[in-house]
């Protein structure tokens, strides 16, 4: 069986909860909860027990006010982002992102279109990183 390396994966409820997050900041179960757009809603124990879990995990700091504890995420989104297509490359692709990248092409996902715009990103991109040099 295959070792889980530090971090772990991230479950699609995680996500979920690092998004309210991410985008209220600091913020009560019952905030969290009030914020969520999951059908059917979840239970206010359940949101709980998973930002605990969270906070076990180090992805989520929390500190008490008043009798309620406040949740705010302890890494970024371009953290995960990153850290996940890093394991996606590695795991899938052999670490090669010119082979994700044919990947997409070849199920359309990238459309030639989509390739064009996508240059003139990376063109500008580059000319931005190297006016700040």
């Amino acid at each position: 069986m295959a070792r889980k390396k530090k971090g772990g994966q991230w479950t699609p409820l995680e996500l979920e909860l690092m998004k309210v997050l991410w985008r209220i900041g600091p913020a009560t179960v019952q905030q969290v909860q009030d914020e969520l757009d999951l059908e059917p809603p979840l239970a206010y124990t359940t949101i709980q027990t998973m930002l605990n879990v969270l906070h076990t995990k180090g992805r989520v700091k929390r500190s008490l006010k008043e009798r309620a504890y406040r949740y705010r995420a302890a890494v970024s989104r371009e953290q995960i982002i990153s850290s996940t297509m890093k394991d996606i490359i590695d795991r899938m692709f052999g670490g090669s992102a010119e082979s994700l990248v044919m990947s997409l092409v070849q199920t359309r996902h990238l459309t030639p279109e989509k390739l064009e715009r996508l240059k003139r990103r990376l063109e500008q991109q580059t000319e931005e990183d190297h006016g700040n040099d």
